[in-house]
């Protein structure tokens, strides 16, 4: 069978077409993202604006007419953080419908990171120890702290990239005081994960997809080869060349980030607020081992379709 797996994040909205076969198997047929910045102008207040609104069918318009060029046979729809938390999320679910024909479910928070710790899980080796998975959206981030076992917490929080790029709306070369104000905000609204991880200490920092594999593409353009992540479903960082690629984004202006190799542009403003959520908690937990998951929600998706979870 041939099934669709769509989430309808709050930057992009990503499809994952595979075709499962009896033996619980499956084989990779499509992958694709796109931008459709539904937060802009309204995530803050909880508002899906007119133009990102057109914008978001129309990119479910588009995965229709590759789903039918794909032969589809079932879709899997999932809404996040910005339709869950609009006040016309409801509206633009309906409106999908009626334009595609694509059912869209709207997941908690809570089960967004329970997802996404199912695609990490298959994506990278988890052992006995306890690590730190995140998850930076657009809309929240996730934090789940497990091992290869089990989930010991999670939760979901409003700390996405472009939730805090719109609240804090830094200067195009992000000052000091503006870098100050967003860490105090982090200090404040992370206290539930500093108290989670007093009582689950964890050996390792994983980030999966997104602004991580940013990171680990300009990584690997100014260090190493791109050849390095060909194929890979992790990367090891070196947290010292995490540390100089983080220096280069918050020292540089928009114009010299949309020239800064492997940094691709609808991540050109966020990766700034991004890169900040990262190095908080490298500092904040004295990481000193942090590894990369190309695999997120859409392929813990796939893993709960596998184990006829869902």
């Amino acid at each position: 069978m041939r099934i669709a797996i769509i989430d309808l994040g709050t930057n992009t909205f990503n499809i994952l077409i595979v075709k499962i076969n009896h033996a619980k198997s499956f084989a990779h047929l499509y992958q694709s993202k796109i931008s459709v910045k539904l937060g802009e102008g309204g995530i803050n207040k909880n508002y899906i604006e007119p133009l990102p609104f057109e914008r978001g069918i129309e990119a479910l318009k588009t995965y229709k007419e590759t789903m039918e060029r794909f032969y589809v046979e079932k879709v899997y729809a999932f809404a996040t953080s910005a339709i869950r938390s609009a006040s016309n999320g409801k509206e633009f679910l309906a409106k999908a419908k009626e334009e595609t024909g694509i059912d869209v479910t709207m997941i908690s928070g809570d089960k967004e990171a329970e997802l996404i710790y199912y695609g990490v899980r298959n994506a990278v080796k988890l052992t006995e120890e306890t690590s730190l998975i995140i998850d930076i959206g657009g809309g929240s981030t996730e934090f789940i702290i497990a091992n290869k076992k089990e989930i010991f917490w999670k939760q979901s929080f409003l700390l996405g990239a472009a939730r805090l790029l719109e609240m804090f709306n830094p200067s195009d070369r992000i000052t000091d005081i503006e870098h100050k104000a967003i860490v105090n905000y982090l200090s404040g609204e992370l206290k539930p994960l500093l108290e989670a991880v007093k009582k689950y200490p964890i050996t390792e920092l994983i980030g999966s997809s997104g602004s991580f594999d940013s990171l680990a593409e300009m990584i690997v353009h100014k260090f190493y080869t791109p050849k390095i992540l060909k194929n890979k479903t992790e990367y090891v960082f070196e947290i010292n060349d995490f540390k100089h690629i983080y220096e280069m984004i918050i020292k540089s202006n928009k114009e010299e980030r949309l020239n800064m190799k492997g940094l691709i542009e609808m991540r050109v403003d966020m990766i700034v607020i991004s890169s900040i959520i990262v190095d908080f908690i490298i500092e904040s937990f004295s990481i000193t081992k942090m590894r990369l998951s190309t695999y997120a929600l859409k392929e813990g998706m796939l893993d709960e379709i596998m184990n006829s979870k869902l």
